[in-house]
């Protein structure tokens, strides 16, 4: 298994892959998402024109097994800056670590700690102070949520993330069963670099 930073030629030979790696993870609970590889290709466009953005790889072989991808928080939606404004801190000072995508046969082996060290590393270097995240928040009845499922809290807790409290934002996308995209609401997490 190997991790790395993708750049430059590295990095557009992988987008199509981490696309699929999303749509296909992200099926999963708690996304629950019906994506288009036509969506993720205008999605993942920003990391490609982001000079301060990141992608994270980790490969088996050849073959790209999981990703992960950050970049400066004023380069992403809107809908995600605007939660910060009650928080004190300055979005050029926040780095945003957007998705971890991994499939299922390669987790528990340390891949997530190792896609959060090279995104917190890659924040430190551009200079920012925080490092956040979303997460989605789903009602626990919901009816497509497994019963086997286990939150990532855990794991998020001792990384030194902590849920920002009122810092929620609303982002569309279709779920499963769906006709049309609808808001989403995820809860921000975050900590001190």
């Amino acid at each position: 298994m190997e991790v790395r930073v993708l750049t430059g030629a590295a990095l557009d030979a992988a987008l199509d892959d981490v696309a699929a790696l999303r749509i296909r993870v992200f099926r999963d609970w708690p996304y629950i998402y019906d994506g288009s590889l036509e969506y993720e290709r205008r999605y993942l466009e920003r990391y490609r024109s982001s000079d301060g953005a990141v992608v994270v790889g980790a490969f088996d072989g050849a073959r790209l097994v999981g990703a992960a991808t950050g970049t400066p928080l004023e380069d992403h939606a809107a809908d995600f800056a605007a939660p910060f404004g009650r928080t004190g801190l300055a979005l050029g000072d926040v780095f945003y670590c957007a998705e971890s995508v991994l499939l299922p046969d390669y987790r528990g082996q340390g891949l997530g700690h190792a896609f959060f060290e090279a995104r917190e590393t890659h924040a430190r270097a551009l200079g920012r102070s925080h490092s956040v995240f979303c997460a989605v928040i789903r009602e626990g009845h919901h009816p497509l949520k497994p019963a086997a499922y286990r939150p990532l809290d855990g794991f998020w807790h001792k990384r030194g993330y902590q849920p920002l409290e009122g810092v929620i934002a609303g982002f569309r996308w279709t779920d499963l069963g769906e006709t049309a995209e609808t808001v989403k609401y995820l809860q921000f997490w975050g900590r001190a670099l």
